[in-house]
């Protein structure tokens, strides 16, 4: 790997293949759309608000539209005036109408109209037994739209995130949501259950650690059945799962069992465990990069938490980061690392933030994600080009969420409780 260069390029419009310091929409001219709601077999008003507000932002998420911002009925078959939207110099007008309520089945009709000639481009039905759901409707619907129109893909819309949250003292519940925290369904409470991390690209399970007990254990958590199995357990120090291997058949530990925690492999199939790294400080958040070859994870051999990375099977121990003095919070995609970094300079309210870096094994380049504020614990999406991360602000936390291309980010602050750890 090549050492980093510190080349901040938070904002600015360099230009490379690379995405570090790609900004690929910048100066690009949006297709304007209007959002517009032909809803009538719904009569529960703030219900119709909500759902509209889901499909309003999955829209300006996308980053791919200039999104008219304003609640615009229309009948579905629509009139002269409602399938053109002249007076909103629209392109692009995209209406459904909702029938159900959160505690019925649903059904959703969308479909695209071409603004400047009136005609539907695309129309498509979508049905849902679990109300509750209702905002990965919204989500899948846009999801659609945005591949119709073969612009940049918002798939991980559709992605459940998984996360801790603090419930009082040495208490803590597990919930799954979707990506605005509208949907939050609590799958592990009693005791202090922490650090989830999806299993596979698929979803159908995580792990987590059980801190409650004399011992520490690490469980696999099936969604479907809601029955958890017991992976490994520890009489003390650490145990927790920070990573798993594409293949999904191999994961990355950070276990204490000498006191001084080191990142281990351990192999779901032949239940063996072997240790990466040996140091007598302190090892931990290791996460598979350059196809699991090698190990990127967070040390403090140098007196201060940094980045490092080695080879799975031993060897060199090269350091990654050559900014900053807290480097931490380390999670990879391919050949990409995002880490989150405390500034050394203190900001106008006298505190020091915290931001969130990238830099890739392949070019010499950092680029900044985040500009203010304390950004914690970065995570990608499935298809690596968003990041989501926890924003602190005083008693509260947010979910954060960066298009890293667009140079865009989003906050969903968690109105109950404080977000301890997440996984996408």
């Amino acid at each position: 790997m090549k050492k980093i260069i510190l080349i901040l390029s938070f904002a600015l419009g360099l230009f490379a293949a690379d995405a570090t310091i790609s900004i690929i929409n910048k100066g690009m001219v949006l297709p304007k759309i209007v959002l517009q709601d032909a809803t009538t077999m719904v009569s529960d008003q703030a219900f119709k608000n909500r759902f509209h507000k889901i499909m309003l932002g999955d829209l300006k998420v996308s980053s791919d539209f200039e999104v008219v911002d304003e609640y615009i009925t229309s009948s579905y078959e629509g009139d002269s005036d409602t399938n053109v939207m002249s007076h909103k110099n629209a392109q692009l007008i995209f209406r459904y109408a909702l029938e159900g309520l959160p505690n019925t089945s649903l059904v959703l009709r969308v479909k695209l109209i071409n603004a400047k000639t009136a005609t539907t481009q695309y129309e498509r039905i979508y049905t849902m037994n679990d109300g509750a759901k209702f905002p990965f409707l919204a989500h899948k619907a846009i999801v659609e739209l945005v591949n119709e129109l073969k612009m940049p893909p918002v798939n991980w819309m559709e992605k459940f995130i998984v996360f801790s949250k603090s419930t009082g003292s040495k208490q803590s519940e597990i919930v799954v949501a979707d990506y605005t925290l509208t949907y939050q369904k609590v799958l592990v409470r009693g005791g202090l259950n922490i650090f989830p991390k999806w299993a596979g690209a698929d979803q159908k399970a995580f792990y987590y650690s059980d801190y409650s007990g004399s011992k520490i254990i690490l469980y696999k958590f099936d969604i479907a059945t809601g029955q958890k199995t017991k992976i490994l357990d520890t009489k003390g120090g650490m145990l927790v799962a920070s990573d798993v291997s594409q293949s999904g058949d191999k994961m990355l530990l950070t276990m204490a069992p000498q006191d001084q925690p080191d990142i281990y492999l351990y192999d779901l199939n032949s239940k063996r465990l072997s240790q990466v790294t040996n140091y007598t400080g302190i090892d931990v958040n290791g996460n598979f990069v350059d196809n699991d070859t090698k190990v990127v994870f967070v040390s403090d051999r140098l007196g201060y938490p940094n980045i490092f990375s080695q080879n799975i099977g031993g060897g060199a121990v090269e350091q990654m980061v050559y900014h900053g003095k807290n480097n931490n919070s380390v999670s990879t995609y391919q050949n990409y690392i995002v880490y989150s970094s405390r500034e050394n300079e203190k900001s106008d309210f006298g505190t020091r933030d915290f931001n969130i870096y990238m830099i890739s094994t392949k070019t010499d380049y950092i680029r900044q994600l985040t500009a203010s504020g304390k950004n914690l614990y970065p995570r990608f999406s499935s298809d690596g080009q968003s990041v989501v991360f926890i924003k602190e602000l005083g008693g509260q936390s947010s979910l954060g969420i960066i298009r890293i291309n667009e140079n865009r980010s989003f906050q969903f602050p968690l109105k109950i409780g404080r977000i301890q750890s997440i996984d996408w």
